[in-house]
């Protein structure tokens, strides 16, 4: 690598975000305008959508303006978010030394990576994060919101919720530390259905059950462990905006479920 660091290139730029930085930039501040701004204490942890800006945007960008009076106390991210593309037994970590968006590059947290190695059930596996969309999409808000930070993704696959819950209680530590799991609710149902799962969904987290399964959100597993750790369980939860993409231009008979969640 003649000393370069390895860097994790954005997959899903064009697709689901612009791929154009000047047009990123824009479509994430107008994003974060739209947002619902809410007067709740500085959150220590968010449960964020992972769908295209059009669909999830305005959604996700209500959870990161949570983030602006804030954003000059947190210097590194714990990102988790479930596996769509490839199978993963257990959870993933990168070999990687940044990951890239067309805002720039955002450096990882090796000291987190390396003791989130040592535990059981988590291993490095790359492939699990070089298509993976549901942390990437997260980085442009982070980027724009928090400028300067250090990044430890996690992808979650098949794995115990308590294992979930004993790697956060180990990682999620110390000053200046966000937890932001991203997670999509209900998929592919028609409009009415979908918003009364969503609905007893939604109400399940905020009475901080953790038995979630993948049909109530994509990302059940990590959900599920935040919900369990330790801390997690000690915070106050509050759902700050639902929506499902039969709202935001999508066919109202298969719709995906959006919801922002603080915990403070």
């Amino acid at each position: 690598m003649n000393g370069q660091p390895l860097v994790r290139p954005a997959a899903v730029a064009g697709t689901f975000y612009p791929a154009d930085a000047t047009q990123l930039r824009r479509n994430v501040e107008q994003l974060l305008a739209q947002g619902e701004p809410h007067t709740l204490p500085s959150p220590q942890a968010l449960i964020v959508p992972h769908a295209g800006y059009r669909y999830s945007g305005t959604t996700a960008a209500t959870a990161y303006r949570q983030l602006e009076k804030c954003a000059g106390d947190i210097n590194r991210v714990i990102l988790l978010g479930p596996a769509h593309r490839v199978y993963v037994e257990g959870m993933a970590v990168p070999s990687s030394s940044r990951f890239a968006t067309p805002l720039g590059e955002v450096p990882l947290d090796q000291a987190g990576i390396a003791r989130a190695l040592a535990l059981s059930g988590t291993a490095s596996n790359d492939e699990a994060h070089r298509q993976e969309h549901a942390l990437e999409v997260q980085l442009p808000f982070l980027q724009c919101i928090l400028g300067d930070f250090s990044l430890l993704p996690i992808v979650v696959g098949q794995c115990p919720v308590a294992g979930v819950a004993a790697l956060i209680d180990t990682l999620w530590t110390g000053p200046g530390v966000l937890l932001v799991v991203s997670s999509d609710l209900s998929h592919f149902q028609p409009y009415d259905s979908a918003t009364r799962h969503d609905r007893s969904s939604c109400q399940r987290i905020l009475n901080g059950e953790h038995d979630l399964k993948g049909s109530d959100a994509c990302g059940a597993g990590p959900i599920n462990g935040l919900l369990a750790s330790h801390r997690g369980s000690r915070l106050q939860r509050r759902l700050l905006a639902y929506c499902n993409s039969g709202d935001t231009g999508g066919d109202r008979q298969r719709v995906v479920g959006y919801g922002a969640f603080s915990l403070h």
